[in-house]
Parts: C-alpha cells; structure tokens; sequence
C-alpha cells in the first residue's frame, strides 16, 4: 500500500514517481511514444543502426562463402573477437534479470521505473550474443550438434563434458525464461494501448498480443502468482549463467585461465556492465521521451551504487588474480599474469583498469551520482572497459609455453566491422521495441505512486 505524501515527507523518502502526476497522466505519457508518430530523431537514429545491421549480415554471409580466414584468429588465439563479444552481451544481458526477478522478490519499489526497458534489453543483449556463439564454432551449419536429437546418425551424440554445451543450455533457460517473464509484465499494458487505439488495425494487434486482457481481479491474482514463481525461478539464473559461461575458461589448463575465481568475478562483472548498460539507455530515453517524471533521479542514484560496489568487486577480483599466480609459485602462471599486464597487449589492460576500476570511483560523491552527464559518461566508460576486460583474458594467450609458438593477433577489418555490428542489431531491436511497447510498466509505477492525503482511486 502506497504511503500518503505527509509520511513520506516525514520519512524523508524520496518519490518514485515526480511531478504530481495523477494515474491518468502515467498512462497518457508513458504511452505517448507508442501513439505520436515518430520524431525526424527516432528516423535518423533508426536508419543509422538498421545499416549497420545490413551491413553486418552481408559481412556474415561473405564469411560463409570465404570462410574464417578474413579474421584474425590464429593458432595461439583460436577465438578472436567472437567470444569476446559473446561473453560481453552476455553480461550486458544480466541487469535484466536482476532487476525483473531479484529486486521482484525483495521488494523494491524503484525497480518499476527501469525493470520494463532492462528485460528488454536482456532478451536483445543474448540474442546478439548467441549469434556469435554459433558463429565461433567455424561450422555455423553444424549447430544442432549441440542439442541432444534423435540418434538416427549412428553413435553421435552431445560431449556433455564440454562447456559449450553448458554454454547452450544456460543460455537457452535463461533465455526462455527471461522472455516468458518480460512478455507476461507486458500484457496488461499492451491491453491499455489496445483500449487507447484509435485505429481498428492498432487496435487487433495490441488485443492479439495483450491475449484478450479483461483486467480482472481474478487476472490480477493469477498475474502476481505467475510472476512470483517465474522470479523465483530466475534468480538462480542470475548466478548460473555467467558462472557457467566463465566455465568456457576455467575448466581448461591454460596458466590465467585455470583458476576457481573465474565464476564470482564473471558474476560480478556482469552485473557491472549491464547496469552501466541500463543507466546509458535509461538517461536517454529519460531524455529522448519526456520521462524524467517517471525515470528520477533516485531511480539513477541507485544504480549508480550498484555500479559502484560491483566495479570495487571486480577491481578486488584483478588483485586476487595477481595476488593467487604469485602465492601458487608457478613461474607460468607468474608468467601469463606479468605478460597481460606488461606483455604487448598491457595498452589494453590499463584501459581495462582505468575505467572499470578507476572511473566508478567518482559514485562515492553524491553531487556526481546526481549529476546527469557524469553517469552517462561513466557508464560509457564502464562498459569499454568490461569488453577490454573480456578482451584481455582471450588475447593475452598470444604466448604459450613455447616461444616460438608467439604470434600477435590482429583484428581484421572484418572483425571490427562486425564487433560494430552488434551493436547495430542490438539498438536496431531496442528502437523499434521502444516504438511497438511502453518503455515503462504502466501498471507497476502506479502502484508506487505517492498517494495524497485524501485522495482516492
């Protein structure tokens, strides 16, 4: 139940929802970007990414018809660019589920501002990085490989030792279920664009996806139920799935790669980078839409804290990294950890540190939590620095146990075109979502609202 304004005047809580606003005028203006046509801005923005994307594809199938050697993978880096950037949209994907599921559970009424756009952005972050997990395995055609099927190939079945198939069932659960639970949040708004149509079309294609939605109170009951088990059900995932992807490395071994802090440290820089993700989209849209009422400051503010404790967690976590390859007394793990930091690719080591571990530091003041182009740009900086952090553990394997093994890797044009790529999918699926779907839970900040004494709805 909503406190009335004097009591949370005299608690000294901050509102979650700004403005004076009534009930009606959330719905008017969360709903306002999905009814206006959209701005010259949107437009530009739109066809800027949905190139990029193009371009993308058609790079995709020239590598098909050329094959892998347009990269610049080689012997001791088999990988490249295509698990970086799979383990960086990967964790970009995490702060969906955290919010949706786990601040759910807990509570938190400052999760209603953000919870819609962050599971958005989950569902749009590991499609991107399932692309290119099937593309790293050079045999994008044999990818049914990795799921079990019937055996009428002879004795050929799934290697379920090998992490990439956990990879493919820790990614596709959280993925089902991250979606299933994005989608059943959405219906009852959907059902309010459907009674606000004006239009006969806009008006059947919003009941088909809202399934009908009366808004009962029997509806509401069984919406609540639904969403409790499926948070709970997510909440697991939040700690398995980059556990697992940090499996990729730490079950071989290969000095640097083979060690148990792996899983907490993955975990941890996830959550980093997808926050830093949702505080660059949410300081946009709050721009872009006219939401600043509904995405305030104490919606920021927090997630500013949590990019702040988890950034001091990875930043213990490079520390541990080089504290334990110096107490083990192994001269190649001394060796792997010396040569990331100071080898040829140190450059990129030091961008890794000075923005995921030096830039949060500015969210201890909080005139700069407060301070909207601060955030933007630290949250730019975050994330560069998680995808160098994902960068140097993949490059740093330039030197092997022989020397004569050495070899540099190079980005080709290729890679970096689709490394920008991604990017283009991802913003090309989050700008029409933004045009298609509220951006925000219409239902769910109304029940954060501060009340007026007296008032009744």
């Amino acid at each position: 139940m909503s406190l009335t304004q004097a009591v949370r005047d005299k608690l000294d809580i901050p509102d979650l929802v700004t403005g004076g606003k009534s009930l009606k005028d959330v719905t008017v203006d969360i709903a306002k970007p999905n009814e206006d046509f959209p701005t010259k801005l949107w437009w530009n923005t739109f066809l800027l990414v949905l190139t990029i994307t193009l371009i993308d594809v058609a790079i995709i199938g020239y590598l098909f018809y050329e094959g892998l050697y347009l990269l610049g993978i080689n012997n001791p880096v088999g990988w490249g660019f295509f698990v970086v950037n799979f383990v960086f949209w990967i964790g970009i994907g995490h702060a969906g589920t955290l919010i949706s599921a786990v601040l759910y559970l807990f509570r938190q009424g400052w999760r209603t501002g953000i919870n819609r756009a962050a599971e958005a952005m989950t569902i749009f972050a590991v499609l991107v990085a399932v692309s290119n997990l099937i593309l790293h395995v050079g045999r994008p055609w044999l990818g049914f490989w990795l799921f079990p099927y019937p055996n009428e190939r002879g004795p050929l079945w799934v290697n379920f030792r090998s992490p990439l198939i956990w990879d493919t069932f820790a990614v596709s659960t959280y993925l089902s279920i991250s979606m299933v639970f994005w989608y059943l949040g959405l219906i009852p708004d959907l059902a309010t664009l459907r009674d606000r149509a004006t239009e006969t079309w806009r008006k059947n294609l919003y009941n088909v996806l809202a399934f009908g939605w009366v808004g009962s109170a029997r509806a509401w009951s069984h919406l609540e139920i639904v969403s409790m088990i499926l948070a709970a059900l997510s909440t697991p995932l939040v700690l398995s799935v980059h556990t697992i992807v940090s499996f990729d490395f730490a079950v071989s071994i290969l000095p640097g790669w083979h060690t148990t802090i792996f899983p907490p440290y993955f975990v941890a820089g996830a959550i980093f980078s997808g926050f830093a993700m949702v505080v660059t989209l949410m300081v946009i849209a709050r721009e872009v839409f006219n939401l600043k009422n509904y995405i305030t400051m104490k919606h920021l503010d927090n997630m500013n804290k949590i990019m702040m404790v988890t950034g001091l967690i990875v930043g213990l976590a490079y520390g541990t990294e080089f504290f334990i390859a110096w107490y083990s007394g192994n001269e190649y793990e001394v060796f792997a950890f010396w040569n990331r930091a100071f080898g040829p690719y140190g450059w990129a080591y030091f961008i890794m540190i000075s923005c995921n571990v030096l830039s949060p530091q500015v969210f201890w003041f909080r005139k700069l939590r407060y301070n909207i182009p601060v955030m933007f740009v630290a949250s730019l900086v975050v994330n560069v620095g998680m995808w160098f952090e994902r960068f140097v553990i993949m490059m740093t394997l330039n030197r092997d146990f022989l020397p004569s093994s050495w070899a540099m890797y190079t980005p080709s044009l290729f890679d970096y075109a689709m490394l920008i790529g991604t990017f283009g999918i991802f913003f090309t699926l989050f700008l029409l979502w933004c045009r298609i779907m509220p951006v925000i839970a219409i239902a769910e900040v109304k029940t954060v609202m501060p009340q007026k004494e007296g008032a009744h709805h």
